[in-house]
């Protein structure tokens, strides 16, 4: 297979679902505001995942950027 095509990765299946959640197919973000974007982001990256051993992204952000400094 070819290792570009999205829906031949699972992660970005699983990024593009949990963004239909929020913004069905067809939206037009022009008519979204900055701010439920970012509450959007918020909440997709607040949330536990289990390939973070049910940690949030962002909760994994912070650990790494901790561990480089």
């Amino acid at each position: 297979g070819d290792p570009y095509k999205a829906y031949q990765r699972g992660s970005v299946e699983n990024a593009n679902g949990e963004l239909r959640r929020y913004f069905p197919k067809k939206t037009d973000f022009s008519q979204v505001s900055n701010e439920e974007l970012q509450k959007v982001a918020y909440k997709i990256n607040s949330r536990p995942m289990r390939v973070h051993k049910w940690k949030s992204a962002s909760r994994c952000y912070k650990e790494a950027l901790a561990k480089a400094a």
